[in-house]
């Protein structure tokens, strides 16, 4: 005898709505729900059910391909995110790590999927310095520098074993009117190769002293024309926009909420969830209540979480980490990792690794979905317009 059953049901910790894949059957206060039914809905979560095979040795493209069944055993290996969707690939004045040799730290780390950022900020040429904060007063200025030659390396140097993304770098927001021209001039040299916009900065304080400034906000409405560019071509813009600072926790607020009302179908990346070395003390229930608040207005907003700032300020404390861990079981189709590392000549396989471990240890206590969809990849896949498919996670025996 069937029983009416309420809207959905939770069971293994899914919700299983009324889908007209299911139909469960209540005998004795039990719900039966066949095993076909129960596994085609544990793999649209990207979980896995029976029958599980857990992925053999290193990970490989092969197990993001469409079809591949094998399921990701999270017992059994580091929880590391496989995907580095902020990736400085140049450093702000001087060499770089040469591309083979980052190809081969990421390949070391297991990391199969990357944006190449260049860096939105160059040191003059002629300077000695290799990092801004070094040198106050030394201009560090948006430039097509990095984004000519990451993409002359991804093709002198081409990776079969890895995804790689490519990322304009160089806009300057403040000058609206030279995107075009410029996406323009990527599109002639290097055609169809960016599906990518960013890092690119609204307001980011670390860059006051070398000639950086907020973007004015009366200037955001002129981005339109590269904005919708960027939409026809469904290409995400990932922006750095700090929330404030000590002094003024919510003082640049009003310049993201102007972007978003104005761009609402753009895909837009918040970066570091608006956090900075120069806002350090933030409530984390105020902080993601407001972050909370703009997933809910705006559908095409995501957060990225890169930066080791958000383990040292945030993460690293436990009764903080909890509350951000249940925000991104809460939303885990929003958030996309990363390490905000430079690739600056001198820097090691060990420095890496350790931004690795660091931007990565929140992902160890979020739930299989959150876990499949931010460090397994999903999300980025989603936002890059990859085909790739991140495998399903295992479920407990």
């Amino acid at each position: 005898m069937r029983s009416k059953l309420p809207s959905s049901i939770r069971f293994l910790g899914l919700r299983l709505a009324k889908l007209p894949l299911v139909s469960p059957r209540v005998l004795c206060g039990s719900v039966l729900i066949t095993a076909a039914a129960l596994g085609a809905i544990a793999a649209d979560k990207g979980l896995a059910f029976v029958p599980q095979k857990a992925i053999e040795g290193p990970l490989t493209l092969a197990n993001f391909a469409k079809g591949a069944t094998d399921c990701f055993d999270r017992s059994k290996r580091p929880p590391l995110a496989v995907v580095d969707t902020h990736l400085h690939v140049r450093p702000f004045g001087g060499p770089p790590i040469p591309y083979q040799e980052l190809t081969k730290i990421l390949r070391q780390n297991g990391v199969l999927f990357a944006n190449l950022y260049g860096i939105g900020q160059r040191l003059p040429v002629q300077s000695p310095c290799t990092y801004y904060l070094n040198c106050p007063g030394e201009p560090a200025l948006p430039s097509l520098k990095s984004d000519f030659s990451n993409a002359q390396n991804s093709l002198d140097y081409k990776q079969s074993d890895m995804q790689l993304v490519l990322s304009m770098t160089f806009p300057d927001l403040s000058k609206p009117a030279e995107n075009l021209p410029q996406i323009a001039l990527l599109d002639k040299e290097y055609p169809g190769m960016f599906r990518w916009m960013g890092e690119v900065n609204l307001v980011k304080q670390a860059l006051f002293n070398n000639g950086h400034k907020a973007v004015p906000g009366e200037v955001i409405a002129a981005w339109k024309p590269f904005m919708d560019e960027l939409r026809r071509r469904n290409i995400p813009i990932a922006i750095h926009s700090d929330l404030g600072n000590d002094r003024d926790p919510k003082k640049y607020i009003p310049l993201m909420d102007e972007v978003l009302r104005r761009y609402p179908d753009n895909r837009i990346v918040w970066m570091h969830l608006g956090l900075s070395k120069e806002l350090t003390t933030v409530d984390p229930r105020e902080h993601i209540q407001l972050l909370e608040s703009y997933l809910r207005r705006y559908p095409n907003l995501s957060y990225d979480i890169s930066w080791r700032v958000l383990y040292d300020q945030m993460f690293k404390d436990p009764a903080k980490r909890d509350l951000y861990v249940a925000f991104m079981n809460r939303w885990p189709n929003r958030f996309i990792p990363g390490t905000d590392f430079v690739a600056a000549a001198g820097k090691t396989e060990q420095i890496y690794r350790e931004e690795l471990i660091l931007t990565s240890s929140i992902l160890a206590d979020v739930n299989n979905e959150a876990y499949r969809r931010i460090a397994l990849g999903q999300n980025y896949f989603e936002l890059a317009g990859l085909d790739a498919v991140a495998p399903p996670v295992c479920l407990k025996k």
